[in-house]
């Protein structure tokens, strides 16, 4: 499973906090693919797109769709930090999957910086917006009096807990789903299943491009929720 180990770009030894590594590279190359598809490839602005600006205007007609649907107009001040991270995930699930390739959003260093800094980012803005006011998010005005000090417990432990299952979500699956593939293929050198397992390595392929774009997705619509709650905090 070379695909998630870590090593240095130049030589070989140990990794240091300031050693170019394959994360190093494949990190820099989602941010090319990324500037490429959304800047290069939309330079031209064509009455009618070629393939690269219908590609860049259908993700931003989606995100765009998502932010004003789930958190309103007042949270498309914060599109293009949506749309950043959603492009970030979905290149660097897709070259992931290319051969010798490295996944980066496998690594719960890159998806929880990625989810941490949501957390801190939706949390500074709920103050910021709101002011104390924010904590009206953990106290459901909604229930009965006697069980809301219980149900604030459980909100402010859900909060807190958001950046763990918002990273390890997104790093988990591509995770299983890079081992499954690892283990069809290692079928194939078995002559009596390398047939079938050639046939379940392509559909695995084919679903690692679905699931790509799903947690990509997932990420950012849950992004947008939690954003909704720092803009809009009562229940």
């Amino acid at each position: 499973m070379d695909q998630f180990v870590v090593k240095p770009l130049f030589g070989a030894g140990d990794v240091h906090w300031y050693t170019p590594t394959n994360v190093t590279l494949w990190l820099a190359l989602v941010v090319l693919a990324s500037v490429a598809l959304l800047v290069l490839g939309t330079r031209g602005r064509a009455i009618v797109p070629n393939r690269s600006q219908s590609i860049a205007e259908l993700a931003y007609g989606l995100v765009h769709k998502m932010v004003e649907d789930i958190a309103g107009k007042d949270g498309l001040k914060y599109f293009p930090y949506i749309m950043t991270l959603f492009m970030f995930i979905v290149f660097g699930n897709l070259l992931g999957l290319l051969p010798k390739s490295f996944t980066v959003t496998s690594h719960i260093a890159v998806t929880g910086v990625l989810a941490f800094s949501v957390f801190f980012t939706v949390t500074a803005i709920g103050f910021i917006k709101n002011g104390v006011h924010f904590l009206d998010l953990f106290w459901v005005r909604s229930a009965p009096l006697a069980i809301r000090p219980v149900l604030a417990v459980i909100e402010v432990i859900s909060y807190f807990v958001r950046p763990v299952s918002h990273s390890i979500r997104l790093a988990g699956n591509m995770i299983a789903g890079h081992a499954v593939i690892k283990v069809f293929a290692g079928f194939a050198a078995i002559a009596a299943v390398a047939p079938v397992s050639i046939i379940a390595v392509v559909g695995m392929f084919a679903f690692e491009l679905l699931v790509a774009f799903i947690q990509a997705y997932v990420f950012t619509i849950l992004t947008c929720v939690y954003l909704k709650d720092a803009l809009h905090p009562s229940h």
